[in-house]
């Protein structure tokens, strides 16, 4: 573990070919989220977007020392009371991470409990460890789950599983978020790191305009704000781009693209 993790602190990030890794890293605390926490994660976000050359957001979480590890035990309950007329400070976090420029994937490396949760719906791609369990209390603590948080657990779990989750506060188990098909894969530890890292390889090695502009499609898609006219005017930037060009190319010619983003 490298010594950036050696004393609890607020999300930790991490920049290196292509390749954003945030770590959540108050393993003792079970990497409950404070208020503090979730301003550095705001602001990882913005360095993130600002950084052209990161192409895939990692999130994950230190687990060193837990009895059985936990990705994050959700947003410390004591921050509720600066929720505002509207908004508590925690919902502005997934919802800046849904619509973040690169493709993120959560590396679920441990259990998950309420708000966190909605941080992995947040992301574009998952994996999973076996073992682990997803729990949603907000109605066992006496709490109206979020607009957009209740609009993402029903585009990823469907109504009936976003029920059970929110009207029984039982937990899933990994194999009930498998048959769900919202994970690429739950993996042993042995599997975890070389499949973590052939995923983002998978991802690094896409047109990265064409990926960019697919994203925005398929977020607005999904938010029921699709517009026509802008996609087919995406359709139209990426047909005339020179990494549509090179991948033609590579294909006729039997070899792997080498695409520069243009």
């Amino acid at each position: 573990m490298s010594d950036l993790f050696a004393s609890p602190s607020s999300p930790v990030l991490q920049i290196a070919d292509g390749v954003a890794t945030i770590t959540l890293n108050r393993p003792a605390q079970r990497n409950r989220l404070e208020n503090s926490d979730l301003k550095t994660l705001m602001e990882h976000f913005e360095v993130v977007n600002r950084s052209a050359d990161v192409r895939v957001l990692l999130l994950t979480a230190n687990t060193s020392g837990q009895p059985k590890p936990v990705f994050c035990a959700g947003y410390d309950i004591g921050g509720f009371s600066e929720m505002s007329q509207d908004k508590t400070p925690f919902e502005k976090v997934p919802d800046a991470l849904a619509i973040l420029r690169p493709v993120t994937v959560c590396a679920l490396n441990g259990s998950v409990y309420g708000g966190a949760t909605d941080l992995v719906l947040a992301c574009d791609l998952r994996l999973g460890l076996q073992g682990i369990e997803w729990r949603m209390p907000a109605t066992a603590l006496g709490l109206h789950y979020y607009p957009s948080g209740l609009q993402r657990y029903i585009s990823r779990f469907g109504v009936s599983a976003t029920k059970r989750a929110f009207l029984s506060a039982r937990p899933f188990t990994w194999q009930d978020l498998e048959k769900l098909g919202l994970f690429e894969e739950f993996l042993t530890m042995d599997d975890w790191h070389s499949k973590l890292e052939s995923l983002t390889q998978d991802i690094l090695a896409l047109a990265p305009l064409a990926t960019q502009e697919t994203k925005k499609s398929l977020n607005e898609i999904m938010a029921s704000q699709m517009d026509l006219r802008v996609i087919h005017e995406r359709q139209l930037l990426t047909s005339k781009s020179a990494d549509f060009l090179e991948g033609r190319t590579a294909f006729m010619e039997r070899r792997k693209p080498v695409f520069k983003g243009s």
